[in-house]
């Protein structure tokens, strides 16, 4: 198959799983091309199989704003015409799933278009009456929809109300790139004792994460266990994150490491990792810190409770429940066999719902339907 993929190039999830599944198509022998305004994140060097187009948006003094949709949708369709590509799959409602089914109409070619919702176009832009229409038609217009979970599928319709058949496809991880080694030796090059337990959180620190809470049941874990909180990520809510720890008196127990490119690393070296969001629509770094071999601990908002399997695979308690995270994190951290039995259930089920090769059988299997194959 021909496939064009377009997608923000950017360290999300959505980003992300787009990247990988398009390496992943192009493992199996299918042509993969990459229609973006920078090179995917993931794509770190040459792969048989894919090419990579860049979309230039130049500014033009008769646009207020650089005509970014127009261009995306004219390359599109220039490179539909050049490769004769028979799939699109779009990333995003808004704008991508629009630009898609315009640069269809601009080709003239009778390409088949696939829309993935990752979560921002319904569970933030969704509430913009001025956007729902637009976000309507994009699932509309396209052949087939999916989302990356039952709760955002159910969302949704719910905001949206199209009417179209919503297929959930979860999210995968590379199992290459995550392998389960803990790394005592990179703990004590970061200062921490080998006594201490290790809870990590990965995050573009936007309030919907809720980094107070985080921080509130480190606080809470803390007290009664030795540990330290690493914090990856960089974003708005991380001053708020500082000022807190400060004022809890807990700076010493806390690392800020920023954005890092290889989080993988990070996770060989913790025992824990929260994730209480307030919205979530799957929960891209639990999978990652999962199959590392790391306990999670999530709000049960959106697609976190659909990701962990609660008191099996790890734990979910109630947005905002710092008490009960802490509680739950407490348990993991002083008792070792309850610790080993989650997680050895937690690596057999993430390797069993989301591996690589189940989810982009998935997605291989509905690209062929489209085609009628």
């Amino acid at each position: 198959m021909k496939i064009g993929i377009t997608c923000y190039p950017s360290m999300g999830g959505s980003g992300i799983v787009a990247t990988e599944l398009g390496l992943e198509m192009a493992k199996r022998g299918h042509e993969v091309h990459f229609i973006t305004s920078n090179m995917p994140f993931r794509m770190r060097e040459p792969v048989p199989n894919v090419t990579f187009h860049q979309v230039d948006v130049n500014q033009y003094s008769v646009f207020q704003y650089p005509p970014y949709d127009i261009t995306l949708s004219a390359k599109i369709a220039d490179v539909i015409n050049e490769y004769d590509l028979e799939i699109l799959h779009m990333h995003y409602a808004v704008p991508h799933a629009i630009c898609g089914i315009l640069a269809k109409q601009i080709s003239g070619k009778d390409v088949k278009i696939m829309t993935t919702l990752h979560g921002t176009d319904i569970t933030v832009l969704g509430y913009d009456t001025s956007l729902q229409s637009a976000i309507r038609f994009g699932i509309e217009k396209s052949d087939v929809v999916t989302s990356v979970s039952n709760s955002l599928k159910e969302e949704t319709y719910e905001i949206i109300q199209p009417n179209k058949e919503i297929e959930t496809i979860y999210n995968f991880v590379q199992e290459d790139s995550f392998p389960q080694v803990y790394n005592t030796q990179l703990r004590r090059d970061y200062g921490i004792e080998d006594d201490e337990k290790v809870i990590v959180f990965v995050s573009n620190f936007r309030k919907v994460k809720r980094v107070q809470d985080v921080v509130e049941s480190f606080y809470k874990v803390n007290k009664q266990v030795k540990s330290k909180l690493l914090l990856i990520g960089d974003g708005p809510e991380l001053q708020v994150a500082r000022d807190r720890i400060k004022e809890l008196g807990i700076e010493n127990h806390v690392l800020y490491l920023g954005k890092q490119d290889k989080v993988n690393i990070f996770y060989q070296m913790s025992d824990l990792t929260f994730l209480l969001s307030e919205k979530e629509s799957f929960g891209l770094v639990l999978l990652e810190a999962m199959l590392t071999g790391v306990v999670p601990i999530g709000s049960n908002a959106g697609g976190i409770k659909e990701v962990i399997k609660d008191g099996v695979t790890g734990y979910t308690v109630e947005v905002g429940d710092t008490d009960m995270a802490s509680e739950r994190a407490i348990a993991l951290l002083t008792n070792p066999k309850l610790y080993k039995e989650m997680q050895t259930a937690m690596i057999k089920d993430v390797k069993q719902r989301f591996s690589s090769q189940v989810v982009a059988d998935q997605y291989e299997a509905s690209y062929q339907q489209m085609l009628g194959e």
